[in-house]
């Protein structure tokens, strides 16, 4: 069966993590990518370290089955040269600063005059207008800047840094293959491309929606760790064990909630979490931390009760659970023949390419398509 993108090719202007995931997704569905990056260098990412051959691991995960294009967007001559693919192309993404592409002459006017159903994406962190488009910024910028950080604390306020890129991945890569999804539905109707503003920093709200309702509609701005999902509640919560690990319990609902008091030994008189939830908190804790980890592990196992220990990453990637589901079943090849897993994407499998093995490209590998 053809892969849904098989056909639709990619002219990749991005780097670092936001649009090469992007790019990844399309590209594991059947897209062709083309990633154009600076000569000599080519994208940031490139440099990072650890190496996976003469590249970093970072680069190879998310340029598997790619090729790349090194020009010098900057040289009189670039945008000439440029223009043909351009003409045979389906989609653009650019992660530069607004304005940028416009400067270069390849901007979404100038392309559209001639590519009429070119879809078009900038990534950026406040988007294409307003008067922080062209503030420089990071992930733990627009995470802060959206009121998510302020929740990443305990009681006392002190944010701590998250361990996932929320905005990079969340506000940006994501959003982006949605809309240049649907993009490409509407094109099959209209026959019209379309300008697609990416804004990382926008689209981190939508993961504050019940924090965003209880201020609107209740008044009831959220404080850190004082609200159900934050901290506040006994019913989800992080709790040590007697051997330095950590259960985490989520046992929301009153049948969750019930079964887990039941695994404790709690009494009936100490169920009740809604009149003094802290006190609740305490005696939770003060339980868990009677046994280590195995023993809570065991006991987990043979009930429905929502909780689990703590796995560092090492753990997860080797858990049997994930191996057997075979989402690190695809490898990438590095270019001295050894292989990594490659990323786990959310597609279908229906929906991927059949390549199990993929390399990345070699800086330039594809200018040829220049000549």
């Amino acid at each position: 069966m053809a892969t849904p993108l098989e056909g639709i090719r990619v002219l990749d202007f991005t780097s670092l993590l936001p649009g090469p995931l992007a790019t990844l997704i399309l590209a594991e569905a059947g897209a062709e990518v083309i990633k154009i990056e600076r000569p000599g260098r080519g994208d940031e990412m490139r440099s990072y370290t650890p190496k996976f051959g003469a590249d970093s691991v970072n680069f190879a995960l998310l340029n598997r089955g790619k090729e790349s294009i090194a020009i010098d967007l900057k040289d009189p001559g670039a945008r000439e040269r440029f223009l043909p693919l351009v003409q045979g192309a389906d989609i653009l993404i650019e992660q530069f600063r607004p304005g940028v592409m416009d400067r270069l002459g390849l901007g979404y006017e100038a392309l559209r005059s001639v590519n009429r159903g070119l879809i078009y994406c900038s990534i950026s962190g406040y988007g294409q207008s307003g008067s922080r488009a062209g503030v420089a910024g990071h992930d733990l910028n627009y995470v802060a800047e959206t009121g998510l950080l302020s929740l990443a604390a305990p009681a006392d306020g002190t944010p701590v840094v998250p361990a996932a890129l929320v905005a990079d991945i969340g506000g940006g890569s994501y959003p982006a293959v949605i809309n240049i999804l649907l993009a490409l539905l509407r094109r099959e109707r209209t026959g019209e491309g379309a300008f697609l503003d990416v804004a990382m920093a926008d689209n981190v709200f939508p993961f504050l929606y019940w924090a965003i309702g209880n201020g609107m509609a209740a008044g009831r701005w959220p404080k850190p760790g004082d609200e159900l999902v934050t901290g506040g509640s006994p019913r989800y919560n992080i709790y040590e064990t007697a051997d330095g690990q950590f259960v985490v319990a989520a046992p929301l609902e009153d049948h969750f909630w019930e079964a887990f008091c039941d695994l404790l030994g709690l009494d009936e008189c100490d169920r009740d979490d809604a009149s003094d939830p802290e006190a609740t908190r305490r005696l939770v804790a003060s339980r868990v931390a009677e046994h280590p980890a195995d023993h809570w592990r065991r006991r987990f196992a043979r009930q429905d009760v929502c909780c689990s220990i703590v796995r560092t990453v090492r753990e997860a990637v080797e858990d049997p659970y994930f191996r057997e589901r075979g989402i690190f079943d695809r490898l990438v090849e590095g270019d001295g023949g050894g292989t990594i897993a490659a990323l786990p994407l959310p597609l279908a499998p229906s929906f991927r390419r059949p390549d199990e093995r993929l390399g990345y490209p070699r800086l330039g590998n594809a200018n040829s398509r220049l000549d």
